[in-house]
């Protein structure tokens, strides 16, 4: 289907924070209109202090998921390397049912190679990875709507292989992939994603979704069937310095050029950011996924709802 609406997101990764923080701000997020909450993807704290606490994504989402009644609920997003694609989908319609019918199983090839490293996790060159991002969807997909899966990949294989129940959504949840790879992770979107999420500036997305189209049209794909999401950060202030200096700190703490940073935040005062997301919406941009680090600003989420979020409903 095409996705004509404006969605709103939030992504909470769930370091350095505790259980009812994570709690209280998704079930805030769902007060004040929020479409989709999501966690991250890895087992200790990321461009910050390792040795912090993190909740695991997948165990923390079903919590969270039964904390909440309306938005859907998704890990942002699942590195394909950390769990066999079998157990996944077991996992993911353990979730489906958990949430009564809200999951969206968001995947990727995965990134960060210290986690695997200090894990002893297998970190493929970037090729192998996508490919095998690839197979896992499609065995996922199968598992969730075949009655009796035996596959035969590159990379994995089942025999007489089960997987009930079946997920309550029907087909199958939404399957988001997240990555912005212009010659392999774009071509296994159009293949196999209903959402793709990636960040950059609107030009940035304009090229991609360029590519996106041609990719789908190719295999005969309606490229309007998959709706496109940035994940941004918020900064919602009337001060332009103090807008600045947090831009700056983080393009610091990234280690990113200025530019880049920007491109990662809706951040000054309340037209302003309203600006920045009708740019996107112009090149196709529909979903809007804040990352809200903890300690969380309750009130600027709560103003960005209810300034913000009614421009675009």
């Amino acid at each position: 289907m095409a996705h004509g609406r404006v969605r709103f997101g939030i992504q909470t990764p769930p370091q350095l924070t505790r259980w009812e923080s994570l709690r209280r701000i998704w079930q805030l997020g769902e007060s004040l209109g929020f479409h989709t909450a999501w966690v991250f993807d890895h087992f200790f704290p990321i461009f910050t202090d390792p040795s912090g606490p993190c909740l695991e994504a997948w165990t923390t989402l079903s919590a969270l998921a039964a904390q909440t009644q309306r938005m859907r609920a998704g890990v942002l997003v699942t590195g394909n390397t950390y769990r066999h694609p079998a157990l996944l989908a077991n996992m993911a319609v353990s979730v489906d049912h958990v949430s009564e019918g809200r999951l969206i199983l968001g995947l990727g090839a995965a990134w960060f190679e210290q986690e695997h490293r200090a894990y002893g996790i297998p970190f493929p060159p970037m090729g192998e990875r996508i490919r095998r991002l690839d197979e896992s969807i499609e065995l996922i997909k199968r598992l969730w709507t075949e009655e009796r899966v035996t596959f035969q990949g590159r990379y994995y294989e089942l025999r007489d292989a089960y997987c009930e129940p079946k997920p309550i959504q029907h087909p199958h949840p939404p399957i988001m992939v997240g990555g912005g790879g212009e010659r392999m992770t774009l071509r296994v979107v159009a293949r196999r994603a209903d959402q793709w999420n990636s960040f950059g500036s609107p030009e940035t997305f304009r090229r991609k979704i360029a590519l996106l189209e041609g990719y789908c049209r190719e295999i005969g794909r309606d490229p309007g069937a998959i709706e496109k999401s940035v994940l941004v950060q918020l900064k919602l202030t009337a001060d332009q310095p103090e807008a600045e200096s947090h831009l700056t700190g983080f393009a610091e703490a990234r280690g990113l050029p200025l530019p880049e940073a920007r491109s990662r935040f809706l951040a000054g005062p309340v037209e302003e950011i309203k600006r920045q997301i009708q740019a996107y919406v112009e090149v196709g941009v529909t979903h809007f996924i804040l990352t809200l680090y903890a300690p969380y600003d309750e009130e600027g989420v709560r103003r960005f709802a209810e300034r913000v979020m009614p421009a675009f409903a």
